[in-house]
Parts: structure tokens; C-alpha cells; sequence
């Protein structure tokens, strides 16, 4: 019998979890399997608010997928896909082509603009590593050109965050906390820095218990954070932004809008022809795509509700490695002819927050945390989903070890 062939898309939480997993479950004599990426390398998407700041090396954000795959048993393809070509079973890269028998998607998700006028010309994004780079040194430059202007403008110190869910709650931490150190490189008095979270929603991290979400307000606020709640942003200019509340609207001057509230499928899943809802596939239990006996999509791609609140899990990394367990399974039963798959059924262990390296609130195991304890907890997690892909020698060349 002819061996199959495993094309698995993306080398995020998602994708590089089910390939451990596959290289261990398969033999080489049992499937040809294939990981395409753009890059050669994996970040960990939930330090990027980290490195946008600037409170952590870039590099520790990153690690070579060379050093975490058998090359033996897989194939690593750098190339950018441009199609899924379902019906003839082809993926269509920038520079040729790939064959498969099963697929898995998990090449993750872009910014959500809602149609809102000039975010995406004129806003930073937390999407990458290139984003990441990008934010870290405007924000710096902003402060090294306003220590040299004749006549400083205040909006080169405004910064705006629109979201107050993860990401941007956990970027405003790092935010605070890079601030001072550039106040003092540059002779730059802090109080001439604005940091303006603007939120449509009517409560900051949503999924959160009330006291926590006032801890965490609380914290920021103190460290010089205006949150703008129930308002939402209705135009993006080189200038800054328009934000209306009610029937007031307002414009605030800034250089710098950062915007981190929420995500939508990766287009090319869209342009599959398949149902998508925000560019995600609500897939079966099995995490395959309905009607495809031999497509799954995993991680920010992927639509699956959640019973107990009846609506989707959240797009994180907890649920994409998850999922690439049960992937990997289900493909291994089909490629060894097993029978019925396994449906996916999330453990969801808490979920954590961080305001800056030291702080931070939490839910885990049903048990609230705040300050240390969930700091703590939250670089646990963080170190976790290293050994999870590489084991403890990739915690102890990448992980987190400073607690205080």
C-alpha cells in the first residue's frame, strides 16, 4: 500500500503541536508528512505583547522549527500558501505545489478591522514577529524625537490600545512598564505620557469575575492608564482617532494607535468555498470540515461551541494544542485504517492575564489569583507550552525562570 501523505499548514501552537505528535505516533515507513511555513522559525504568539513593548528580548520569543521536528519522519517547506484547492486535494504555494491525502489547516488568524474607516492603513497590529519589531521601535523613536522637538507634540506620547480584551490588557501591562525606563534614556518627564485604552464593550476582559477586572483596572490606572469604556473607535487617521460614546464623539491626536480587538479566519480558508463565519469553519467534533472526509482545521481557524455558555471557545493557544492532540490521533487512525475518530472535548485549566512581569489575574483550576501568585502561574503556563512542543530542553533554553 501506498503511504500517505500528511500536509500539515502552519507552524503556530496548532499546527507544530500536531506535528510532534504525528512524528511520534507514525513510523517513516507509515506516512509522508509535510509542514509548510513562511518562516523557519515558531514564536509564541502570546509573548508578542511582550516583545511589541519591548520588556523582553525578541529572541526569546522564537525558536528554529529545524530544531524541533525529525527530519526524518517530516519534511519542513518555507513557502507561503496562496490556495487550498480542495477538489483536487493541491495546496498552491508562492513557489509550487503540494499533493496531500490529509490535510490540516492551522495557519492561524488575521486582525479584525469590523470595516472600521482607516485601521488597517493606519494602525499597528500584534499579529507577528515583523509587527512585533515594528510597534517596539516607533514607540521608542516617538520618545527619542519628542526629547529633540523645538516644540514637542503631545500626540507623539499619546499611545492608543483599542481593546480590552487579552491582548490589549496584557500589551497595556508591558506598556507601563517599558515607559519609565524610557522616560529615563530619553530625559522625558512621565507625565507628559498618555496611554488611552479604548474599549466598546461595556467591560474590560470580558469572561472575567468583577473583582478581578477591578484589580486589574485598578493596577493600571494607578500606573497612568485612561480606559474609555462603552466607546468605540469610528475612524482611524495619520493623526490619531475618532471615538464616539453615546451621541458624543471625540477625537484624540495620537501617533500611535495599537489595535487588538479581535480576529478573523486567515482569508485563504475563506476563499475555500467552504462556510465560514468571520473567516472561521465551525468544524465537526472530530475537527474536520463538514462534507471533507479529509481536511482538518485547528487552532484560530476553527469554530467550535462551547455547551456549557453555548458559544465558540475562544481562539487561544490552550484550545489549538488541544485540538492538535486530537488531530493527530484521528489522523493517524485514518491513515492506519482504525475506524471511528475521536471527537475533541476541551480542558479548559483557567486562564491567566498578565499586567507586566509581576503582576497579573487569574482563574485556575476554579480558583481565583491575582498579583504574584497568578505572575507566577502565568510564566507556568508560558513554560508549559514549550515543553508540550520541545520538552524540558527547550524550557530551559527559552523559558521563564524569573518569578520577583
Amino acid at each position: 500500500m501506498a503511504k500517505k501523505k500528511i500536509v500539515i499548514l502552519g507552524a503556530g501552537y496548532a499546527g507544530l503541536t500536531t506535528i510532534v505528535r504525528l512524528q511520534k505516533l507514525l513510523g517513516a515507513n507509515e506516512a509522508d508528512i509535510v509542514l509548510v511555513n513562511k518562516n523557519d522559525y515558531h514564536y509564541e504568539t502570546t509573548w508578542l505583547h511582550e516583545a511589541s513593548a519591548g520588556t523582553i528580548d525578541p529572541n526569546r520569543v522564537c525558536y528554529q522549527i529545524d530544531n524541533i521536528i525529525d527530519s526524518n519522519k517530516v519534511q519542513f517547506v518555507q513557502d507561503t500558501v496562496v490556495e487550498i484547492d480542495k477538489e483536487n486535494k493541491k495546496v498552491i504555494l508562492e513557489n509550487g505545489e503540494l499533493t496531500y491525502d490529509y490535510l490540516v489547516i492551522g495557519i492561524g488568524a488575521v486582525p479584525e478591522t469590523f470595516g472600521i474607516q482607516g485601521l488597517a492603513e493606519h494602525a499597528f497590529t500584534i499579529t507577528n514577529m515583523h509587527t512585533a519589531g515594528k510597534i517596539r521601535e516607533h514607540i521608542e523613536e516617538q520618545f527619542a524625537i519628542y526629547s529633540k522637538e523645538a516644540e514637542p507634540k503631545a500626540e507623539r506620547l499619546t499611545f492608543v490600545v483599542g481593546g480590552a480584551g487579552f491582548t490589549g490588557v496584557e500589551f497595556l501591562g508591558e506598556l507601563v512598564q517599558r515607559v519609565p525606563e524610557l522616560c529615563k534614556k530619553y530625559n522625558v518627564n512621565i507625565q507628559n505620557v498618555k496611554i488611552i485604552c479604548v474599549e466598546a464593550a461595556p467591560t474590560v476582559l470580558p469572561g472575567f469575575d468583577k473583582d478581578l477586572v477591578d484589580y486589574a483596572v485598578s493596577k493600571l490606572e494607578k500606573k497612568g492608564v485612561e480606559f474609555k469604556i462603552q466607546t468605540a473607535i469610528t475612524e482611524c487617521t495619520p493623526e490619531g482617532i475618532l471615538v464616539k460614546k453615546g451621541d458624543e464623539i471625540e477625537e484624540i491626536k495620537s501617533l500611535t494607535v495599537i489595535w487588538a480587538a479581535g480576529v478573523r479566519g486567515n482569508p485563504i480558508v475563506e476563499n475555500m468555498g467552504i462556510e465560514t463565519m468571520r473567516g472561521r469553519v465551525k468544524v465537526n467534533l472530530d475537527l474536520r470540515v463538514p462534507g471533507e472526509e479529509n481536511i482538518f482545521i485547528i487552532g484560530d481557524g476553527s469554530l467550535m461551541i462551547d455547551e456549557a455558555v453555548n458559544r465558540p471557545y475562544p481562539p487561544t493557544a490552550q484550545i489549538a494544542m488541544q485540538q492538535a492532540v486530537t488531530c493527530a490521533k484521528n489522523i493517524t487512525a485514518l491513515v492506519r485504517d482504525q475506524g471511528q475518530l475521536e471527537n475533541f472535548k476541551a480542558d479548559i485549566k483557567g486562564m491567566v492575564c498578565s499586567l507586566g512581569h509581576n503582576d497579573a489575574i487569574g482563574l485556575v483550576f476554579g480558583k481565583r489569583l491575582k498579583g504574584t501568585p497568578a505572575a507566577f502561574m502565568k510564566k507556568v503556563i508560558d513554560n508549559r507550552s514549550l515543553f508540550i512542543v520541545g520538552g524540558p530542553g527547550l524550557v530551559m533554553k527559552k523559558g521563564k525562570f524569573k518569578f520577583l
